[in-house]
């Protein structure tokens, strides 16, 4: 059970390969989003008469009047007592009552990024206790949590409503409500099968004996090593001066473009729920930093359940969200001048090399329209996958995660070849494109991992082994601030 999705009033994830996402979450988890708006049960029933039973179970309260303070709950009350009964609950609630509001809203604000105190972080692991333990905000008192009121619903179409709804369709009043009916139900436990209840203790057989990209001396399945190829990690020096000359114009502007020495510089990230848990994780480890510049404004743009898929249309739906987070940042998209690009494919199944190919072109799109959205965006970094190995669904799993980094290395390799619909130098033509550079490498296996010290381990996961938990999310975010600390195309910029 995803107790963090449920406190969170979401949907954990259903079977991936039918069409589920990645990401909380988040931002988290996989979430059919959707909260429950149900009040179920009358207040009273037909003789007039009131009890406890009969209040939703949506009320922070409801379900708790069985208290020894309230025992007016062992026989009904007429409608004019209600004051009454609602003065009882205020009792409870000021008591030993969960708040269940207040767990959600702790939680949302651990999932933005924000420092918990030690209070919050106490109430926040009690209320997961309490779900492990099946209470919960939704449930009804003596309910069966695997059978939740409501109609019976066809999961096979819940779930083809879902991936409509995830490429950005827009639904119709019925079938939305179909869907909102199906959230709230699996919200509340309902689904069509078991949901993990913990990441693999060992890699999968598909993870084992993967190298990373990085440091892969010999070939996997015909592809040499190497982020740039040729077993270089480095990109040529045509490039490398493409990049550099780009680099050199990113300075501070104003709202509308124009240099300004109290003008700002935005590192927008884009892509799906890995994308935004590690994003959050790492702006909050960046603002942290003395060394980051004055005017340097990270943006997370990233969306749970927005694969490449979905964000690979001019028209489509996250990009108007990533547009509402930079408002809310207090920037302009003409203030947007790198991104940093980590995406993947929604249960891919077509092996290698077409599920590479197919990631690629949607980040070339992708990198097409970040450049028409924002005028003054002058590079790209990209990342592939961190490791699948303990995934429990077919998400994303190894060696889809693993080898997601030869669909960055061929796209960075088409821009170099001087592929026209992905041109970032003025000197050849229109620019269509940002320069397009590897961003950090953070795909590393268990112990040994990488060269770098990078490793993972079955508790830095979710329980569905695909999205990282908090300890993963702090792996990345601190490879990340590394890389923008420390690479020659980032430090000018990212550092005072």
């Amino acid at each position: 059970m995803n107790h963090n999705a449920a406190i969170e009033g979401r949907m954990p994830a259903a079977k991936p390969a039918q069409g589920n996402a990645l990401g909380i979450a988040s931002h988290s988890d996989e979430a059919l989003d959707g909260r429950d708006k149900t009040a179920r049960g009358n207040l009273c029933r037909p003789d007039g008469a009131c009890s406890f039973h009969h209040f939703p179970r949506a009320l922070p309260w409801a379900g708790l009047l069985s208290h020894r303070w309230c025992s007016i709950a062992a026989f009904g009350i007429k409608l004019r007592s209600l004051l009454l009964l609602l003065a009882c609950a205020s009792l409870v609630q000021a008591g030993d009552a969960f708040d269940w509001n207040r767990a959600k809203a702790i939680f949302q604000r651990a999932n933005d990024g924000a420092t918990l105190n030690a209070d919050e972080q106490k109430y926040l692991d009690e209320a997961k206790r309490r779900h492990a333990a099946g209470e919960g905000p939704d449930k009804p008192a003596n309910s069966d949590p695997n059978k939740p009121a409501g109609p019976a619903i066809d999961w096979t179409r819940a779930k083809d409503l879902h991936q409509r709804e995830q490429r950005g369709e827009k639904l119709g009043a019925e079938d939305q409500k179909y869907l909102d009916e199906a959230k709230r139900q699996r919200g509340q436990g309902g689904g069509d099968g078991k949901r993990p209840t913990a990441p693999l203790a060992s890699p999968a057989p598909e993870a084992a004996n993967l190298v990373p990209l990085s440091e892969l001396a010999g070939e996997y399945k015909g592809q040499d090593g190497g982020l740039y190829g040729g077993g270089k990690n480095d990109p040529p020096a045509a490039h490398a001066a493409l990049a550099a000359k780009a680099v050199a114009e990113i300075k501070p502007l104003n709202a509308e473009g124009k240099a300004a020495n109290d003008g700002k510089i935005v590192l927008l990230t884009i892509g799906m729920s890995n994308t935004t848990m590690e994003s959050s994780a790492f702006k909050r480890l960046a603002d942290a930093d003395a060394r980051k510049a004055e005017r340097l404004v990270i943006v997370d743009g990233a969306q749970g359940g927005k694969d490449a898929t979905a964000w690979a249309r001019a028209d489509a739906p996250p990009w108007s969200v990533a547009e509402e987070r930079i408002k809310a940042a207090g920037v302009s998209t003409a203030q947007v001048q790198a991104v940093w690009i980590k995406q993947a494919l929604i249960g891919p199944q077509a092996g290698f090399p077409a599920e590479a190919d197919r990631l690629r072109d949607r980040n070339a799109e992708i990198a097409r329209l970040a450049k028409q959205r924002y005028p003054n965006l002058r590079v790209a970094f990209l990342s592939s996958r961190i490791y699948a190995g303990f995934a429990t669904t077919k998400l994303n799993p190894e060696p889809y995660a693993y080898e997601s980094a030869f669909a960055v290395r061929s796209l960075i390799q088409q821009q170099i070849k001087g592929e026209a619909a992905l041109n970032a130098d003025p000197q050849r033509g229109e620019v269509r494109a940002p320069v397009l550079l590897w961003g950090p490498y953070i795909w590393a296996g268990p112990t040994p991992g990488k060269g770098d010290g990078l490793a993972y381990a079955p508790e830095d996961f979710a329980p569905d082994g695909t999205h990282p938990g908090n300890s993963g999310r702090e792996k990345v975010a601190k490879v990340m601030l590394d890389f923008f600390t420390t690479n020659v195309f980032a430090k000018p910029w990212f550092v005072r």
